[in-house]
């Protein structure tokens, strides 16, 4: 019987052992709300990339890295507060890719994360908001400002000819910062903006916002919010109002549920664009890296959410553990140069480099993150454009 009970224990305390051999990072998401078709490809590019640090040895001492999920439903901030929480004190993860919803990152990283001296690696927060974040070194992005794609979307409208536009946003950060960012350099360039008027997003009906609009005469209707709420709502509901010709949005309006709700006849030859990947070596292996595990390559932020995972698995290692603290330096160091290149997919190349000491400099899916003194990266912009029903890559932009 002795025997037996000191088997039970032994038993139960390497069960322990193995159950505790965890390091995590939280994943903040819109998994309800405006961005809820968005959210899982995004999810999955993160998933994809702890995958393979996890079949290549894993983290530190071979504990396998986790990726619990929140959900901030990207538009209420009481919900991205208490999803942060939850993972900063609750779960006790070491750091966190996301949120996407910039109003949900901002909330996340007030109310949580730099409190708990946690880092956030954003693949999806664009608006300008987040550089002026007071965060001790903590919220870094993996995707350029809305102050460059508003500068390239208003640049790509001059190219084609459209010299007029109406404008729309919903009211918010992302909203407000990309359709102030969108106008400045429209009108820098010549254009007209007859109206620029802010929305509240999930609402039913936008048709006076809609009749305001069109009774300035634009025939091009610039839409600057999410594809599974205001965005589509808004571009139904002037559909049916007959009053515009051509649609325009920018990167939250990106997705096949537009498509699929309002139909693709109707939307064909809408222009878009959307942060993309430079032509690099790193994005053509995480291409083929995404087909293999049946993730689209081209889904809007999967490339950068790949990124922001595993750039944290490296600082991680670099930092010698799962501690929070000295976690945005290392950060830093293993996305800079000077160190040896780091490409998609090379962990274990990675992990031995820095118990050699070495430096490492790792080269991603979606650029070379050069962080600046904000935790901010340049970036590229890439048209879109619905054509036979799906939004395809017209190229990057470069005006």
């Amino acid at each position: 019987m002795k025997k037996a009970l000191l088997a039970m224990v032994i038993a139960a305390s390497a069960f322990t052992g193995v159950a505790q051999a965890e390091v995590k990072i939280g994943f903040l998401g819109g998994f309800t709300g405006g961005i809820e078709s968005l959210t899982p490809p995004i999810f999955d590019g993160a998933q994809l990339a702890v995958n393979q640090i996890n079949e290549q040895g894993g983290v530190l001492d071979g504990e396998q890295l986790a990726i619990p999920t929140g959900d901030t439903t990207c538009s209420d901030a009481s919900a991205a507060s208490n999803a942060a929480d939850r993972m900063v004190n609750s779960e006790q993860v070491t750091a966190i890719v996301g949120a996407l919803c910039t109003g949900a990152t901002i909330a996340a990283a007030n109310n949580a994360a730099i409190p708990g001296g946690v880092v956030m690696v954003s693949p999806a927060s664009t608006a300008p908001a987040v550089t002026e974040l007071d965060d001790n070194d903590l919220v870094f992005r993996t995707v350029p400002s809305d102050a460059f794609q508003g500068e390239m979307l208003a640049k790509l409208l001059i190219s084609k000819g459209i010299e007029e536009v109406a404008v729309t946003y919903v009211n918010n950060d992302y909203g407000r910062g990309l359709a102030d960012a969108f106008v400045a350099t429209y009108e820098s360039e010549g254009g007209t903006v007859t109206a620029n008027q802010a929305h509240e997003d999930n609402r039913a009906d936008y048709r006076s916002e809609l009749g305001s609009l069109s009774a300035t005469g634009a025939e091009t209707l610039v839409v600057m919010a999410y594809a599974d709420t205001s965005g589509q709502t808004i571009l139904r509901q002037a559909y049916e109002s007959g009053a515009f010709t051509q649609y325009v949005g920018a990167d939250g309006m990106v997705g096949d549920s537009l498509i699929e709700a309002i139909g693709a006849d109707v939307l064909e030859g809408m222009i878009a664009t959307r942060p993309g990947s430079p032509d690099i070596p790193g994005s053509e292996i995480f291409a083929e890296f995404a087909k293999e595990a049946g993730i689209d390559p081209s889904a809007v932020f999967a490339a950068q959410a790949y990124d922001a995972a595993f750039l944290l698995g490296l600082a991680i290692e670099k930092n010698g553990s799962d501690s929070r603290e000295g976690l945005s330096q290392a950060l830093r160091d293993v996305a800079s140069a000077p160190g040896e290149t780091i490409l998609p997919g090379e962990w274990e190349k990675a992990k031995q480099l820095l118990a050699d000491g070495q430096d490492i400099n790792y080269e991603g899916a979606s650029g070379s993150h050069e962080f600046d003194d904000n935790g901010d990266v340049p970036g590229v912009v890439v048209e879109m454009a619905v054509e036979d029903g799906d939004f395809v890559t017209k190229g990057q932009l470069d005006l």
